[in-house]
């Protein structure tokens, strides 16, 4: 703990007092604008214009193939940008109409705003050349970028003689900033992607490959004087209807009504300063309208893990993001009935506050070679509080807390973590925790766990080294075997680990062959608590990258593990390779063979996994996708099992507002009941079918009118239908 705070204390005594770096002056806008994708408004004369100057991809700060002008100006209520995007041939820009942050494969422009001019988390917002929006915040600091952040905002694009023209209006009331009285400092960047045979990326400024932060090497923009949030109030009530009919004992017996269901909710945010915020939620509607990616249960020695995609989880998540150990995981509050948040920014100091009433109670308890899962019908307090400090140039340190408890149960963390950059290649970072557990009753009979308080703690500890040609890093773990992360997702405790790795890259670009070769070798080491063996191995890989976007890696792996007692010795390659063939079309495959353990009997086999995918745009409004995942187990005795999920997704996109999809996910497993110690049917199938019309004003103004289904199969029945849901959800965002 105190190599912590000594860290911290040596970083905010070598803080640098000022900042060399130039600041572009921006001035109020002259006249008003209309959000048409016309440049022509005498605004855009008076404000300040900005070149995006460099190739930063594939070429390294040379200059880029197209020309582009990015315009800066604001009023009392807007950021407001516009963008002339020159083209020597403008019908090849790639310009679709698709739903809100889908459109990377495309021509885009954009800008990143560091709005606290601290370097280490900005606002990125994008849009393609029809005006479909993309938005995220890049944490620098935490190495995370939030795709899922949506933040409500006027946009509008269209194709030229010349190229494209994009305006953007980003309401003051969607960031956080400064609370200042005078001009404010900002950090910026401008972006446009370019892809033809290559994908150029192209930016303000040039780029360091070896510096360890982006956001560190930004321009500066100053001005934006008098500028406030203003109320900043936010009502979202939610409506939702539900109807669901279900077989209750399939195969026999007809589907029967099992209930209907018509619900309102309240959600509001509250901008109680330009850099303080306020969120609560009352009888909210968390169901998901996304259907979560399919995945392969099948042979997994840990728990899967999926992506929150509630809105209220998502919003802010950056507040809560350590660089390491996952202590907050929002999909863990299965079915709040309420919740609070709050979060905010001031000077150095960043902090994030949440508490949900939680009807349903997700439990996964870690092992040393395994987890499990299980669900109780409880009612619980879910809380967590995240405060860190930036210090240095970059750096920060930060105490996490998490806590829930309710029905004779409760589980509680303590974290200090910590981030430092000593230099633009060389950082560390460290997390501490500790844990307190106390399960109930009935998840000491679930789970077979003790009946007194557990207690234990774990640590993260990782160094990086990058330059232009290389990169490096060494890390250790140490998670006790009682410790506990029951709002987070810490699937393994009960081990050490020693790991390693090097890679050298080259440089290619312009007339070589290649973008970029890698080539790399890694180590590790780890084993239980008690010293016991649990892995080791080494392992050398190789990386390419060039025209066509394409890219290909390949790892070949010798290890030595032990399960169940049992010691395996395996060797394993993996290889991703993808490509987009023409504009249109995108292909990926990821391939895996090579010695696995069958973990439910703990025997030596070999597995052969296939994951290929394909993404085809045909014309400006329909999308194609498909995924596939083929995985088979084999013994010396024969095949343990083979298994199959089929994804295809259909999507035809009206305008930027409205899209109609269709998702199919069909999931095939076929196993040998001789090789299995417990009965199994030979074949089990699992159809889920989902027809969605969406309609978006905005993020937060929308309406889902959809219907979702399931069939199920086994030995003894073909594929009959288990579940059918109707269902309708419409939101309202009025601000204030």
């Amino acid at each position: 703990m105190a190599a912590v705070w000594l860290l911290a204390a040596a970083g905010v005594a070598g803080a640098q007092d000022g900042d060399s770096r130039p600041r572009h002056p921006v001035r109020r806008a002259v006249s008003e604008v209309t959000v048409d994708g016309r440049v022509v408004e005498p605004a855009w004369s008076a404000a300040l214009t900005l070149g995006l100057d460099y190739e930063v991809q594939p070429g390294e700060n040379v200059p880029p193939p197209v020309r582009t002008e990015m315009f800066l100006t604001f009023n009392d209520t807007h950021v407001l940008l516009a963008f002339k995007c020159y083209d020597p041939d403008p019908s090849q820009i790639r310009a679709r109409y698709s739903d809100r942050d889908t459109v990377w494969n495309d021509d885009w422009v954009g800008v990143v705003l560091d709005t606290f001019n601290d370097e280490r988390r900005a606002y990125e917002l994008f849009v393609n050349a029809r005006g479909v929006q993309m938005d995220a915040i890049n944490d620098d600091m935490a190495g995370s970028y939030d795709q899922a952040w949506d933040a409500i905002w006027t946009s509008a694009g269209r194709v030229t003689s010349e190229g494209y023209e994009v305006e953007m209006a980003i309401p003051f009331n969607q960031l956080r900033f400064q609370d200042a009285d005078g001009p404010q400092t900002w950090g910026i960047d401008g972006v446009r992607s370019y892809p033809r045979v290559q994908r150029h990326h192209i930016g303000m400024f040039p780029r360091s490959r070896g510096e360890n932060s982006y956001l560190s090497q930004e321009e500066k923009i100053e001005g934006f004087e008098g500028v406030a949030p203003g109320r900043n109030l936010e009502f979202l009530p939610t409506v939702t209807a539900v109807r669901t009919d279900r077989r209750p004992d399939p195969p026999s017996g007809p589907l029967e009504h099992e209930r209907s269901a018509g619900d309102l909710g309240l959600t509001t945010t509250w901008g109680i300063t330009a850099n303080l915020t306020a969120n609560l939620t009352v009888n909210p509607d968390f169901s998901q309208v996304e259907a979560d990616a399919a995945q392969l249960d099948v042979n997994e020695q840990f728990a899967l893990f999926f992506p929150e995609t509630r809105p209220f989880f998502l919003e802010g998540t950056d507040y809560f993001n350590l660089r390491r150990m996952n202590l907050v995981y929002t999909r863990t509050v299965a079915d709040p009935v309420g919740a609070i948040k709050t979060t905010g920014k001031s000077g150095r100091h960043t902090y994030g506050v949440f508490s949900a009433r939680d009807a349903q109670t997700n439990v996964l308890v870690p092992g040393s070679q395994g987890s499990q899962t299980a669900r109780f019908a409880l009612d619980t307090t879910a809380s967590v509080g995240r405060y860190r400090m930036d210090f240095g140039r970059n750096s920060a340190v930060g105490v996490t807390m998490t806590d829930r408890q309710g029905g004779g149960y409760h589980n509680q963390v303590f974290a200090v973590d910590t981030t430092h950059r000593f230099t633009g290649s060389d950082a560390v970072s460290l997390t501490v925790a500790r844990s307190a557990t106390q399960y109930n009753a009935d998840m000491q009979a679930r789970f077979g766990q003790r009946d007194d308080e557990l207690s234990d703690g774990a640590v993260e500890l990782q160094y990086t080294r990058t330059t232009r040609n290389w990169f490096a890093a060494t890390g250790f773990a140490d998670y006790g075997a009682a410790f506990r992360a029951d709002l987070g997702f810490v699937t393994q405790v009960d081990y050490r680990k020693w790991e390693g790795q090097v890679v050298r890259f080259w440089h290619g670009g312009g007339d070589r062959w290649f973008n970029q070769l890698g080539l790399g070798g890694s180590a590790d080491y780890s084993e239980q608590s008690d010293g016991v063996l649990l892995e080791r191995g080494v392992s050398a890989s190789v990386s390419y990258s060039g025209a066509r976007e394409t890219f290909g890696f390949a790892n070949v792996d010798r290890r030595d593990r032990v399960f169940a007692g049992v010691r395996f010795q395996q060797w394993g390659v993996v290889a991703n390779f993808g490509a987009r063939p023409s504009a249109d079309v995108s292909l990926n495959t990821r391939v895996r063979w090579g010695d696995e353990i069958d973990f439910a009997h703990a025997r030596a086999g070999t597995e052969f996994n296939l994951r290929p995918s394909a993404t085809i745009n045909i014309g400006e409004h329909w999308l194609v996708e498909y995924a596939h995942i083929y995985n088979r187990l084999d013994l010396p005795a024969g095949r343990l099992f083979t298994a199959n999920i089929a994804e295809p997704r259909l999507v035809y996109q009206f305008n930027t507002r409205a899209f109609l999809r269709a998702i199919l996910q069909f999931t095939d497993v076929r196993r040998s009941p001789a090789l299995h110690a417990f009965v199994v049917d030979t074949e089990s199938r699992d159809l889920f079918t989902q027809l969605l019309f969406s309609y978006t004003v905005n993020p937060q103004t929308v309406l889902y009118l959809g219907y979702s289904d399931t069939y199920i199969g086994a030995d003894h029945f073909r594929l009959i239908q288990r579940d059918r849901t109707f269902f309708m959800k419409a939101s309202y965002a009025w601000l204030l």
